[in-house]
């Protein structure tokens, strides 16, 4: 897949997320939220030719230890902000998904994290 399909995908996800979340289902927006944030990782390794892109290439899928050494990767170019909003949907895909700990306003509360780390994808798309 490659990264302009991956860019797609996270917009498509938070419309949906923003749908689950105004029916209340705090479970789907959680993992939707968190697709976001994966498929903007994906994108910004792929756009910033990291290693971790061309291994999840090669094996033909991400898993999650790429997942996280992206991000790192990630961090040292864009700054410290792209941990928290990773840290953010982590908690949403283990907490709100996995777990179903998160209340609707939980998951709420964090939209905003996740809508910022696609900003920022598209800041480095148009910048």
């Amino acid at each position: 897949m490659n990264v302009d399909v991956h860019h797609e995908l996270a917009s498509r996800m938070l419309e949906d997320a923003r749908e689950c979340i105004e029916k209340g289902d705090a479970v789907q927006a959680s993992e939707k939220l968190y697709k976001v944030a994966e498929e903007a990782v994906k994108v910004l390794a792929g756009r910033f030719e990291l290693p971790e892109y061309e291994d999840a290439i090669r094996m033909g899928r991400w898993t999650t230890p790429l997942l996280f050494r992206a991000v790192s990767r990630i961090v040292e170019r864009l700054g410290r902000r792209i941990r928290h909003y990773w840290d953010t949907a982590w908690t949403l895909h283990v907490e709100g998904f996995h777990e179903a700990r998160l209340g609707i306003e939980s998951v709420a509360e964090r939209v905003e994290d996740i809508e910022e780390l696609l900003m920022r994808l598209v800041e480095r798309e148009t910048g």
